[in-house]
């Protein structure tokens, strides 16, 4: 079942002599509960395309489809409650608001959207997450992997339609990052949650399903690595 679809999508950045082509003519589609890694060089094009799928920067032309809706048809209101409800963003930095808790972060996407926290989802992100002895803890006094655990878990809590991770462990050490992405992989078929990382390590882009190369804005590789999705 198609989750996402992007439809020749092309990103410009400026105009005339200072006109960067961000995105030129993208087109791929990703069923649902499919793990996909994007991949390649700096300013190739692969953050801004994260950024255009989940609802945070407005393509210059194309379509993105997610769970059947024209994403970019929508105004900025209804784009600002797309972007809560449909899409769970796991940045290399974390994001957190530093003065709130464990829980407090991870529930703050519900409660901005003006929802009841769901206490049984909450305590078994929690429970998966290892982070029930730390949910009073601040930011400050947890490890840069268990912030990148609650990041994790804000990006859950909503049960998006999609999860979007911006290199997700480019802060972490090697043992770290194999453990985040371990916790993703666990998502990803825990939730049957579709799941696009970005990333610069390929050892990462390997335990995907599936990996897209981008270059100069363009897709020059699109590789199943694993079955086709049911």
């Amino acid at each position: 079942m198609e989750i996402l679809k992007v439809e020749n999508l092309t990103k410009i950045y400026g105009s005339g002599e200072n006109e960067v082509r961000a995105l030129d003519g993208v087109s791929f589609s990703v069923e649902k509960g499919e793990f996909l890694a994007i991949i390649g060089p700096s300013g190739s094009g692969k953050s801004t395309l994260l950024h255009i799928l989940g609802g945070v920067d407005r393509p210059t032309s194309g379509k993105v489809w997610m769970d059947g809706q024209d994403v970019y048809a929508q105004d900025e209101e209804q784009l600002a409650v797309f972007r809560r409800r449909q899409v769970g963003l796991i940045y290399q930095f974390y994001n957190l608001i530093p003065v709130l808790n464990v829980v407090e972060n991870l529930t703050l996407p519900v409660l901005m959207d003006g929802r009841k926290v769901n206490g049984e989802r909450l305590d078994e992100l929690l429970t998966t997450l290892s982070l029930t002895d730390r949910k009073n803890n601040l930011p400050n006094q947890l490890s840069g992997g268990q912030q990148q655990r609650v990041s994790i878990g804000r990006a859950l809590m909503n049960a998006p339609a999609v999860v979007l991770a911006d290199e997700p462990t480019g802060n972490l050490d090697s043992k770290t990052s194999q453990e985040i992405v371990e916790l993703l992989k666990l998502s990803n078929r825990k939730y049957a949650q579709t799941l696009i990382v970005i990333t610069h390590d390929e050892s990462i882009a390997l335990q995907a399903d599936r990996v897209i190369a981008v270059e100069d804005g363009r897709i020059v590789r699109d590789e199943r690595l694993r079955g086709e999705r049911k």
